[in-house]
């Protein structure tokens, strides 16, 4: 039986037809894929930019699945949980972030020293932007600072709200002798200055000689300019218990805590002759005390004969005293030792000590 043509037309135009679908939907569907899949420039650790195929969502699934692991201190940009565009540049920078997690709430404070540009650019940029959120969510709260650790200047980013979290940061726990300013407790404010200066206070025990005097006695039985040493002087040794204060490995300041004579000083003799016999002369230090026996002008000295008669005389102002020695000492080598009213003749008795001529 013959088919009518119109039948066979029809046939002929569903089959075309069903092609024609078919064909649209390869179509659509590569198009469809060129439309998921993205072209992203991937740069790691400041290297060569490589360029990168890929039809995942973000960029922390990027990074997964180009076998990039993170880890504490690593700077992604933009952060992981952005959603990927064709054409955009992912950034990654290991271990760009130092510091450490501190307070009951287990925050995290870190700090970066000597950061370029494009790091400050991107420690200091906003939580989220519009790849992420839409809009812009809010400010980090990292802060750049300036920190004098031991005289040296450090340029810092960091996260620390207060002085105290950024310099345990730093590796930096300061004791309550060292020196923290602003305070510790002081909310850490943008270009701020925060110096740091190690205190040490230490007592220390000082070995401090103790110099010999030297006196002369004058005689007409030697050749003139003729020198005989009688006795040679031995000097002695006093300990000094001192408190040192030390500020970044230096030595600031002393004080005395105490002394004591361990040996004393032995005082040189000599005769030396002139052609006109003179009286005999030394120079040292005087010092007085209160409990010098007797009453009035005395002194006590060494060795010179008690009753002998001395004129002392002040070599800073010029002032004089004559006084009687009536008793021994001192043996710390010093020359003379004068009542308190005969010092208070010569100088001011809360000066102690003063620099003498003794003549007799």
């Amino acid at each position: 039986m013959r088919v009518r043509p119109t039948r066979v037309r029809r046939l002929r135009a569903r089959k075309a037809m069903g092609n024609a679908v078919l064909v649209g939907a390869i179509v659509a569907a590569g198009a469809g894929y060129v439309a998921v899949q993205k072209t992203i420039t991937l740069v790691v650790d400041e290297g060569r930019p490589e360029t990168v195929r890929t039809m995942t969502a973000s960029v922390g699934e990027l990074l997964s699945t180009e076998g990039i692991a993170l880890g504490y201190g690593d700077l992604v940009t933009p952060p992981a949980s952005t959603a990927l565009a064709d054409g955009m540049t992912v950034s990654v920078n290991r271990g760009w972030l130092t510091g450490t997690v501190i307070g009951p709430a287990e925050v995290g404070v870190w700090v970066m020293e000597g950061a370029t540009a494009p790091h400050l650019m991107l420690a200091t940029r906003d939580v989220e932007d519009w790849f992420s959120a839409g809009d812009q969510v809010g400010p980090t709260q990292a802060v750049t600072a300036v920190v004098v650790v031991k005289g040296k200047d450090h340029d810092v980013v960091t996260n620390a709200a207060t002085v105290r979290e950024l310099l345990s940061a730093m590796g930096i726990e300061p004791d309550r002798d060292d020196r923290v300013l602003p305070s510790p407790s002081s909310p850490l404010k943008p270009g701020a200055t925060v110096r740091f200066d190690a205190i040490e206070i230490l007592t220390r025990e000082v070995r401090v000689p103790i110099p010999h005097t030297t006196y002369t006695e004058y005689s007409d039985e030697l050749d003139p300019g003729q020198v005989r040493v009688v006795r040679p002087g031995v000097d002695g040794l006093m300990l000094e218990m001192q408190r040192v204060k030390i500020v970044n490995g230096k030595v600031v300041a002393r004080s005395i805590l105490s002394r004591r004579v361990v040996t004393e000083a032995i005082a040189a003799r000599r005769i030396m002759g002139r052609e006109n016999p003179s009286p005999g002369t030394q120079v040292g230090e005087a010092s007085w005390y209160s409990f010098a026996p007797g009453n009035g002008f005395t002194a006590a000295h060494p060795w010179l004969p008690f009753g002998t008669v001395v004129t002392v005389k002040n070599l800073a102002n010029g002032r004089t005293v004559q006084v009687v020695i009536n008793d021994r000492g001192p043996f710390g080598g010093r020359v003379i030792d004068l009542s308190s009213e005969a010092f208070a003749q010569i100088a001011p008795l809360g000066q102690g000590v003063c620099q003498v001529r003794l003549t007799w």
